[in-house]
């Protein structure tokens, strides 16, 4: 639960809840469709393979377009482009809709010794469609951790990222819940999908109406660091001007890795999200596949998985977070998680379960650690900046991991488990330098890595 509003040095509840409600819509009407969504696939014609390739195409297109909205952010405020990134969601699940009922019409079939044998049929064809108009205004995420790193202390960061993450996860809760009772009607996949569109738009409605504005601001004295333009407000901090200095310009992409340690910390954002997303393709179609899982199945595994983690990521993160720097919560979390994809290769049901245990616990140390870290050495000039660049690094390892999922378990099938656990553990012994890592000030002073 968010901190009550009077604590000292705390955010009013009022500007915490909007944002945690973010994360929940967003998760939650995702999380509808994706117990079903490798069984729709397979309806439409196709595998493990175009599995993959679907779910790539949101971060495809979310890498092209996260990091402008996280620089319009910058300048233009925040509540403007997660209305823009909501509404985008909104529509592409109209389409979404649409697609379940056009008829099977089949445009292309393949049948290959490496890529599987497959169809694209007009239905699928409409789902790429969907997923990439939410994938080019999908920077809902990043935006969302920029807004809650502007007004949050340093010291409550992780706490409340925890809190983000434990938003997030109450979404992938109660979806896959909600999936396995609506999609046990004799109207099939309809209903889910419809549940998620009528969640996107009330998150269009929460950010339209709740969401204080953060709005640029000017004032008439140059601070110290030319271009940038900073004034304290009522709603919020801090906002920012920039005036076109060619160095801040260019911060999103080459200018963010002259910020100490962030490129570093971008390194292990970007193995952690490629792990995952191996993981992400492969263990549905696992799940459809040797287990037989039913959706109703998939759906209460991720349910508890969800539940579990939001455990983790509440009080317990909370609690740690006081007494344990993030470096040693992500070099633990990271040793943890890596056990549970061995457990899944093993192809045991009773370890299979275990699993959701380990990944929970492993996870949920650290995933909101990771982003307190990258937050804290950005420093509060560059917030949007930095957490576009790595929404794109993630949409990168997103895009790879996805469709190596797919392409590794067509050849390997359970095997494909321990590729992911290898990554784990490479983040794990990169985590380690992270130890020995000071915490710089905030401003993020740029002297490299």
């Amino acid at each position: 639960m968010p901190p009550p509003p009077d604590s000292p040095g705390r955010v009013p509840a009022k500007t915490l809840y909007p944002l945690f409600a973010v994360s929940f819509i967003g998760s939650l009407g995702f999380s509808i469709v994706l117990p079903f969504l490798v069984f729709l696939v397979n309806d439409f014609g196709g595998n493990a393979l175009i599995y993959g390739l679907l779910g790539s195409t949101y971060p495809a297109f979310q890498l092209a377009g996260a990091p402008l909205l996280g620089r319009a952010s910058d300048l233009y405020g925040r509540k403007r482009i997660l209305l823009l990134s909501q509404a985008g969601t909104f529509i592409s699940w109209c389409i979404f809709l649409a697609a379940l009922f056009l008829p099977v019409t089949v445009l292309a079939a393949v049948d290959s010794g490496i890529l599987g044998a497959f169809t694209l049929t007009l239905p699928l064809l409409v789902l790429f469609i969907a997923r990439a108009l939410d994938g080019i205004t999908g920077g809902n995420v990043s935006v969302a951790n920029a807004y809650l790193a502007d007004i949050t202390e340093e010291a409550e960061r992780n706490r409340n990222y925890g809190r983000m993450s434990v938003a997030s996860n109450v979404g992938f809760i109660l979806g896959p819940a909600l999936a396995a009772l609506l999609g046990g009607t004799r109207y099939g996949q309809v209903p889910p999908v419809l549940a998620a569109l009528i969640i996107a738009l009330i998150g269009v409605i929460v950010v339209a109406v709740w969401l204080p504005e953060r709005r640029p601001c000017r004032i008439t004295e140059k601070p110290e660091k030319p271009g940038i333009r900073t004034v304290f407000g009522q709603e919020q901090k801090e906002c920012y001007r920039i005036e076109g200095e060619e160095e801040d310009a260019g911060l999103s992409f080459r200018g963010v890795f002259t910020l100490r340690h962030v490129p570093y910390i971008l390194l292990l954002y970007f193995l952690i999200y490629l792990g995952f997303n191996i993981f992400y393709t492969a263990f549905p179609v696992y799940a459809a596949g040797p287990l037989a899982w039913t959706s109703t199945t998939l759906g209460l595994y991720l349910a508890a998985l969800s539940g579990m983690m939001a455990f983790v990521q509440g009080p317990v993160l909370s609690r740690l977070s006081d007494r344990i720097a993030e470096g040693y919560l992500i070099v633990a979390g990271s040793a943890v998680l890596g056990v549970n994809f061995i457990l899944l290769a093993t192809g045991n049901l009773l370890l299979i379960y275990l699993a959701a245990v380990f990944i929970a616990v492993g996870n949920g140390l650290m995933w909101p650690s990771t982003l307190s870290a990258l937050s804290k050495f950005a420093g509060k000039r560059y917030q949007g900046a930095v957490q576009g660049f790595a929404s794109s690094a993630g949409s990168l390892a997103s895009i790879v991991g996805l469709i190596a999922g797919g392409l590794l378990y067509e050849q390997l099938g359970a095997v494909t488990f321990l590729v992911t656990a290898g990554v784990i553990y490479l983040v794990f012994v990169l985590s380690l330098r992270v130890l020995g890592f000071r915490r710089v000030q905030e401003g993020g002073a740029k002297t490299g890595t």
